[in-house]
């Protein structure tokens, strides 16, 4: 069970590593394309560049909490990490589903809390 909680993380991880690359790289180029007008209008992203940028740094912060949670040899210190930044990554899920789109809810906060049951349960 453990290697479907890790693998899990991982691809949580991996997730937010795409995120960290739209918001900080790629925000008016593939941006425009991932959210589109429902988001805001087009013309906006140039003028959000920096903010999104910011944003993507907070998620590279979360992806680099999961990846360390994977790699610490202590398994309570591993847990307790990965419950740390999962929760993390479902409260902004939640709160991003409630102000932004519902969508987030499913593609971020849903995984993470699946995975954060998983850990208790196992």
């Amino acid at each position: 069970m453990k290697t479907l909680i890790y693998s899990l993380t991982g691809l949580i991880a991996v997730f937010h590593i795409y995120i960290v690359w739209l918001e900080m790289f790629a925000w008016t180029t593939r941006g425009v394309k991932v959210f589109g007008s429902k988001a805001f209008p087009t013309e906006l992203f140039p003028k959000t560049k920096t903010l999104a940028a910011n944003q993507g740094l907070y998620n590279g912060f979360l992806v680099g909490g999961l990846i360390w949670s994977l790699i610490i040899d202590n398994a309570e210190w591993s847990q307790n990490v990965g419950l740390f930044f999962l929760s993390c990554v479902a409260i902004a899920g939640i709160y991003g589903g409630l102000t932004a789109s519902r969508k987030i809810l499913y593609v971020q906060a849903a995984p993470a809390l699946v995975t954060i049951a998983l850990y208790l349960i196992f």
